[in-house]
């Protein structure tokens, strides 16, 4: 039986919400259908930025403005998609809200999205599917990273050891040893576009290092790039998740205290430097047979940082998702539209191999428009 569901998310780089309306057969992927992308009101972003960044105490009555604002922004990137697509609501079975993450704390066992799914189901007429974390975390897991489960129905394959790299504001890492969906392991690695994203607003007033020109300007600085990846996250075997407010410029301040010292652009160079480094310094240690590395995420649009990847890693093909059928701008919301299916067939969301949950469960509650 054909299906429709609708994907949604703004990862930790909180630079638009990414929409993706795709086509099933029952619970198999079938191909997208139409995408979107919407933004946040300015003022909401520097809102849930300052959250991030500053750490700072916040109301309750600010609380709940932002679920409101965040879930009525998610809506309103649905209703276009659905708009431009000329699709009904009425013909979309489930929508899955990944909403914005505004705290992960594995080793406090917490993680929390704002952007009520209520609201978008009311606004959307979609039976929606949100909190997608918990209940892994719950069952003693990290609730992350999620997509390993997707990564492996797309792109495993029985004759070919594979890893996907996914390059949002944090990377993670999804390891496909073969077919088998229990050798599949999955972690966080360390920073991506969220700690260059944020050095070149403050020094360029850009929201990103557009194809990393900017980086690729800049020499690399052995003694901060030493510093950076003597983190003890880095050594931490998996399972381990981690969340927008480890990786910030504060970080790299609190480890390289003449960073004021170096040029901007030294810096930058660096920083995509420890982003493809770390990547490949964990691909090594966990799956060194991989022969290819699939990359996605909005790191995929950015050249010097593909090109670093390809340069430190020349055993392996590196390559963007699209090269196996979907583009990399649209993995992570894909995979929230497929999981919306499997919470509504109430099949298994999580892969305890990955978070180190207990067992396999069903993921997210059900709001029903």
């Amino acid at each position: 039986m054909r299906r429709l569901a609708l994907g949604l998310i703004s990862g930790t780089s909180q630079d638009g919400i990414d929409a993706v309306l795709a086509a099933f057969e029952d619970d198999d992927w079938q191909g997208i259908v139409a995408t979107h992308s919407g933004q946040y009101p300015q003022a909401v972003r520097t809102r849930l930025l300052a959250l991030g960044y500053e750490n700072r105490p916040v109301s309750l009555a600010e609380f709940a403005e932002l679920d409101r604002a965040v879930a009525d922004a998610f809506a309103d990137t649905a209703l276009a998609v659905l708009s431009q697509a000329g699709i009904p609501a009425a013909q979309v079975s489930a929508l899955g809200s990944h909403g914005q993450t505004i705290f992960h704390d594995a080793a406090l066992g917490n993680s929390l999205q704002i952007g009520d799914p209520s609201r978008i189901a009311a606004r959307t007429g979609i039976a929606t599917v949100g909190d997608l974390r918990r209940k892994d975390i719950a069952l003693g897991g990290q609730g992350a990273p999620l997509l390993p489960v997707f990564h492996h129905a797309l792109f495993a394959r029985a004759d070919e050891p594979r890893a996907v790299l996914n390059l949002g504001g944090i990377a993670n890492l999804t390891l496909l040893p073969d077919a088998d969906a229990s050798q599949v392991r999955g972690f966080d690695c360390g920073p991506a576009n969220g700690l260059m994203d944020e050095w070149i607003e403050l020094h360029r007033g850009l929201r990103y290092d557009a194809d990393g020109v900017f980086a690729a300007s800049g020499q690399r600085v052995p003694a901060l790039l030493d510093a950076l990846l003597s983190d003890p996250y880095f050594a931490l075997p998996p399972p381990k998740s981690t969340g927008r407010g480890y990786f910030l410029i504060d970080w790299v301040r609190r480890r390289f205290p003449a960073l004021a010292s170096l040029p901007a652009a030294d810096v930058q160079r660096t920083l995509c430097e420890l982003t493809a480094r770390s990547a490949l310094e964990a691909l090594d240690a966990t799956l060194p047979t991989a022969r290819r590395l699939l990359v996605c995420g909005g790191g995929a649009h950015n050249g010097f940082l593909m090109q670093r990847l390809r340069e430190l890693s020349p055993q392996r093909i590196v390559e963007p998702t699209q090269a196996h059928g979907l583009h990399a701008d649209w993995v992570e919301a894909s995979a929230f539209a497929w999981l919306a299916l499997r919470r509504l067939d109430a099949a298994t969301g999580n892969l305890p191999s990955v978070t180190g949950a207990a067992r396999s469960t069903v993921l997210g509650g059900l709001f029903l428009p």
